[in-house]
């Protein structure tokens, strides 16, 4: 059974890296690991070391803070109804690339915000 902890982080970690678009392989690839181990830390089976999380701090350009945030609040109703999570979610899952770039363009002008990309 994975630690609750280390499962937030892991939602951290997947919300944090679909928001930059970037994938798993991505991601894998600067760490000099498999897709697969950042598969296992998104769902929070495999823990992340503290020397692994400042470096995905580092790619994501974040405080590793940022892996935290929100910890003390969570359980697992208000994951489960976190629109937040829920858009993340739904923005991982559609293949389109441009149609992802469109809906973040559109969050982006509704918030005010701009997401960093990655390049």
């Amino acid at each position: 059974m994975s630690h609750p902890v280390d499962v937030h982080v892991g939602r951290k970690l997947k919300q944090i890296r679909t928001l930059r678009r970037l994938s798993q392989t991505d991601v894998a690839r600067q760490l000099n690991l498999s897709f697969q181990q950042i598969q296992k830390y998104e769902i929070g089976s495999n823990r992340v070391a503290a020397s692994r999380l400042f470096e995905l701090a580092q790619i994501f350009d974040v405080s590793p803070a940022y892996f935290f945030d929100g910890l003390n609040d969570n359980d697992e109703k208000t994951t489960a109804n976190d629109p937040g999570m829920e858009i993340v979610t739904a923005l991982a899952a559609i293949k389109d690339d441009a149609v992802k770039s469109r809906i973040v363009t559109f969050i982006e002008d509704v918030s005010g915000m701009t997401v960093a990309r990655q390049g």
